[in-house]
């Protein structure tokens, strides 16, 4: 089903598709100090966030003249010292819906705010 929203067009005039871009606007929330960290991950690139280490494989946006919406594609794995290292979340994340398919941790939240390209 998310793959249909993000690849499909709308009902009535053909919708225009998304626009991949270049890196990936994170926020991350640390549940034990209440503390929210904004940060940007580069497609192709890997940041730490706490015990996380995320990695963005695709970032998308809608264009102007369409409703505004972001995804992001992540790979979230966990490490702890003297283990390996633990899947924690793969797969899209909406802006506008980060409920919909979101990363479950007891410690962290991390969810998409935008896409853009470096200038």
């Amino acid at each position: 089903m998310l793959a249909a929203f993000v690849l499909a067009p709308a009902t009535g005039a053909a919708a225009s598709e998304m626009v991949d871009k270049g890196t990936a606007v994170l926020q991350g929330l640390d549940k034990i100090t209440a503390r929210i960290s904004t940060f940007e991950v580069a497609v192709g690139d890997t940041a730490r966030f706490g015990t996380l280490l995320i990695t963005v494989h695709a970032c998308r946006e809608a264009p102007p003249i369409d409703p505004p919406e972001a995804a992001a594609f992540l790979e979230i794995k966990e490490v702890k010292p003297d283990e390996a290292p633990a899947a924690r979340f793969s797969g899209w994340m909406f802006a506008s819906s980060p409920a919909l398919s979101a990363l479950e941790h007891p410690i962290y939240d991390v969810w998409v705010t935008g896409c853009h390209d470096k200038k």
